[in-house]
């Protein structure tokens, strides 16, 4: 385990932070208030590598590190937790195809992948399966070379304006034995969208349901054989699951510099705000959260480049954690700012907001709970 970087992270890190600040962080607010996907902006970010962080480098990947990743997400988000989370979801769809993809449809669909050319979205999550994901009910039934889909997708980000939606589906019997995964086609006839959420944060990426009716996706689209689909989502959720917290920690930690821009420039009572001790203790907990938190996250990622044993634990453990510090430095950054953390130009208000919903997504807080309990309890007997 390591506690400092070496000069090939720095650089990776230093370069998704300098993109961020010059390319997202200028336009977040904007795209926040006006609900814009900004694809040309992450096309960009692809440009650099970012499009397929953990692909192989035979399909155009930068074939980097799990840790690395958390570097790039943790920069990213500091200009807009939005932006970095949607690239952070099409990484992870990307590497299920590159993981569990045979040659053609690894050469078929990752080298625009990783480019952004094509952009992809994770379909797990339905109307009547969230945290119990092993009861999904979207059927699909084989006929000749064919699948026959019918059902529905709930939460999908980016659905609507990505290009191929890897979908978990059922295709055997109940549980999750019965789930298999397939890439879909986004223009597939009997494939449609529901509206735009209207949502708390998150903004600036869509989220739409995805209706599936009579829609024929090719066998030969078919992630491994039948049945694994569960596993594969699984294991796919283990590196969203870092990358979720690293975009918690770089919101988290663009607030605290907005905080303390503006306590040093804001007085009261004749003193600047960052001459009040009560303040300074304040924000001295949030950079130490913020540490732990970062500390944790680099651990838990690094067992997952070695494979670990523990490493499903260590990434629901950072998940867990990290999105609770980021919200709550977050939230405490507003504080600071008193009335004006409210209002919208100090940017402050739209991290708290983006924030929130890191600690439901790729598995809620309650369900990272449970999957440490599980394993201490199980390796307790």
């Amino acid at each position: 385990m390591q506690f400092a970087l070496n000069e090939d992270q720095i650089a990776v890190r230093d370069m998704a932070r300098a993109f961020a600040a010059e390319k997202i962080a200028p336009h977040a607010l904007e795209w926040d208030e006006t609900k814009h996907f900004p694809v040309d902006v992450m096309r960009e970010a692809a440009g650099l590598g970012m499009g397929g962080i953990y692909i192989r480098d035979d399909v155009g990947g930068s074939a980097m590190t799990r840790f690395d990743a958390a570097l790039i997400f943790e920069a990213l988000a500091t200009g807009c937790p939005t932006t970095s989370a949607f690239i952070s979801i099409h990484n992870m769809a990307s590497w299920m195809i590159d993981a569990y993809g045979n040659d053609t449809q690894r050469h078929t669909w990752l080298p625009k992948l990783c480019t952004m050319e094509l952009i992809a979205s994770y379909c797990l999550t339905e109307p009547g399966a969230g945290s119990d994901a092993a009861a999904l009910r979207t059927r699909a039934v084989r006929d000749g070379d064919h699948y026959v889909l019918n059902g529905q997708k709930q939460f999908i980000s980016g659905a609507g304006s990505t290009d191929l939606l890897v979908a978990m589906v059922r295709t055997g019997g109940e549980g999750p034995g019965g789930v298999s995964t397939l890439v879909i086609d986004g223009n597939t006839p009997g494939v449609s969208f529901g509206n735009n959420e209207r949502k708390m944060g998150w903004n600036a990426q869509p989220t739409r349901a995805v209706m599936f009716e009579n829609a024929r996706v090719p066998v030969a689209n078919r992630l491994g054989e039948e049945g694994i689909g569960f596993k594969i989502a699984m294991a796919g959720l283990d590196g969203g699951r870092l990358n979720i917290a690293a975009c918690s920690l770089g919101g988290a930690q663009a607030a605290l510099d907005k905080a303390l821009a503006y306590m040093k420039d804001r007085k009261a009572f004749g003193k600047r705000l960052d001459e009040f001790q009560a303040l300074q203790f304040k924000i001295a907990d949030m950079a130490t959260e913020l540490e732990a938190a970062r500390t944790f996250l680099w651990r838990a990622a690094a067992a997952l480049d070695r494979k670990d044993p523990d490493a499903s634990m260590l990434c629901a453990m950072a998940k867990r954690f990290g999105t609770d510090v980021g919200f709550e430095v977050a939230n405490q950054a507003l504080q600071l700012h008193g009335g004006y953390g409210y209002l919208s130009e100090y940017g402050v208000e739209k991290i708290v907001r983006d924030l929130r919903v890191h600690q439901i997504l790729e598995g809620t807080n309650e369900i990272m709970r449970l999957i440490v309990s599980r394993k201490l309890i199980e390796g307790a007997r």
